[in-house]
């Protein structure tokens, strides 16, 4: 997608940036993952919101892409947990039902974008930029 490639140019100088993908679906973990890879981005994997904490906590991220169905944690309840200590850290939310309820709840979690599963990849990667690039805008050079 060019504009993700053209657009994340202008954003960051010192690297790709670090995506955490916590999916409880390895198949959808592994898909999601991959694209980010192809377009140049570093990514970090999680089965579920506890190895999504322990990930956040230990490696530098810049976003992060949550399921909200996960066993014994929500993605919406890792995401709490994560900005406990990470407290800007930009986030979308991935699920297979984009109830009203589930998009006011992300609302008040300040989640940047929720995504219908199956999730289209040129929509995850157009949110995505627009959500790096509002945590992390261009700045001059010195």
């Amino acid at each position: 997608m060019a504009v993700a490639d053209a657009t994340l140019e202008d954003t960051r100088s010192s690297g790709p940036y670090a995506i955490l993908v916590a999916d409880d679906d390895d198949g959808c973990r592994a898909t999601l993952s991959g694209w980010l890879r192809e377009r140049g981005f570093t990514t970090h994997r999680a089965a579920c919101g506890e190895e999504a904490i322990e990930i956040a906590q230990s490696e530098p991220i810049d976003l992060a892409v949550f399921d909200l169905d996960m066993p014994r944690m929500t993605g919406l309840e890792a995401l709490q947990q994560v900005r406990v200590f990470h407290s800007r850290l930009p986030a979308l939310l991935v699920t297979a039902a984009p109830t009203p309820e589930v998009i006011r709840q992300a609302r008040l979690a300040q989640v940047y974008s929720v995504l219908p599963k199956p999730v289209n990849p040129s929509l995850l990667l157009h949110m995505l930029v627009r959500a790096l690039r509002g945590a992390y805008p261009a700045r001059p050079a010195e």
